[in-house]
């Protein structure tokens, strides 16, 4: 399924849905449209999440959620509108490992706290990167991928949609935890170093895995190992990188819905309760998996934690390799 097939299943979903009943709850809120910021352009995968969250909480709720794309600064323009925001219900937004974690990691002026400045609500779901090779290459796993590095250190190189972006971070943590050197080749975008890939000019990647599935599925890719905790649906005999021969391995871009701190209890509750409801649907787990996303729901603290893990990962990273935002 692409991103645009996933739309169109969330817009059929929508409007199975849409004569749903508001759930029970404080008849004070919410008695105007809501505000549901997504730090990234339209049809990007924040947005995609978000949009089928709104129209949910929309049906569920009985009020419209609205996706405002405010987008720039990769994210961080849409975070801060979110952190900035009256904490009175009626502005949200969906945030993200790269707008929670490597952000603060990567600039001493951040104009938010990615931990003092929202209120977390719920998960929502990550999505792992797979790690991907050229045909060419003569490995077939992950430890003769690092067999191989070690034979011929910083020769093998890998590409990522930019400096300091989360697929080049995931490189970059995995050289060190396997002991090999590789070199890091920035693109302007994913889809220009899948080209190179595909052409044995590029060696490897850790690639977003739903527009990367159609090149694995026809044999221009081959798959070594995805990068979360857990095999993905979409693809079943692809081992994580911990099982792969990593220990402790993990790169994921997860997905968070929040608030602007301060924001009362009662409706962070009865959304984190309604976010759960929708995440827990067979419709939104099947949408998901199908596109290499895995549901991700849990409580509030859920977020907290993840964001003061990764934090912690990523400037210990960057700290290592001397990676800089461009």
């Amino acid at each position: 399924m692409t991103r645009f097939a996933l739309v169109l299943a969330v817009s059929a979903m929508m409007a199975g849905g849409a004569c749903a009943q508001p759930a029970a709850g404080d008849p004070a809120w919410p008695t105007r449209p809501v505000r549901l910021i997504a730090p990234f352009p339209p049809a990007s995968t924040v947005d995609v999440v978000s949009r089928f969250l709104g129209q949910k909480l929309s049906a569920r709720l009985g009020q419209q959620f609205v996706v405002d794309n405010r987008v720039g600064a990769s994210g961080n323009i849409g975070a801060d509108a979110i952190a900035k925001a009256s904490p009175d219900g009626y502005t949200l937004g969906v945030v993200t490992s790269s707008t929670q974690a490597v952000a603060v990691t990567l600039s001493a002026n951040l104009p938010y706290d990615p931990l003092k400045d929202f209120t977390p609500i719920a998960m929502l779901a990550n999505s792992p990167y797979v790690l991907v090779v050229s045909t060419g290459l003569p490995a077939k796993s992950v430890p003769e991928l690092v067999a191989l590095a070690r034979r011929k250190p910083g020769a093998l190189n890998y590409g990522s949609a930019g400096p300091a972006s989360l697929a080049h971070l995931a490189g970059a943590l995995f050289a060190p935890s396997t002991d090999i050197s590789l070199t890091h080749v920035p693109y302007k975008s994913s889809a220009q170093s899948v080209v190179d890939l595909i052409s044995g000019r590029l060696d490897m990647q850790f690639a977003t895995i739903a527009p990367t599935l159609a090149n694995i599925r026809a044999g221009q890719l081959r798959a070594l190992a995805v990068t979360g905790r857990q095999r993905v649906e979409a693809l079943p005999d692809v081992p994580t990188m911990d099982a792969a021969g990593v220990p402790g391995y993990e790169a994921v871009l997860w997905f968070a819905l929040v608030g602007p701190a301060g924001l009362p209890a009662s409706i962070a509750t009865r959304l984190n309760r309604e976010a759960l409801e929708v995440l827990n649907s067979g419709e939104m787990k099947a949408a998901l998996e199908q596109q290499g996303f895995v549901s991700d729901g849990g409580p509030p603290q859920a977020i907290v934690e993840q964001t003061r893990r990764d934090i912690a990962k990523w400037r210990e990273v960057i700290a290592k390799t001397g990676i800089k935002a461009e």
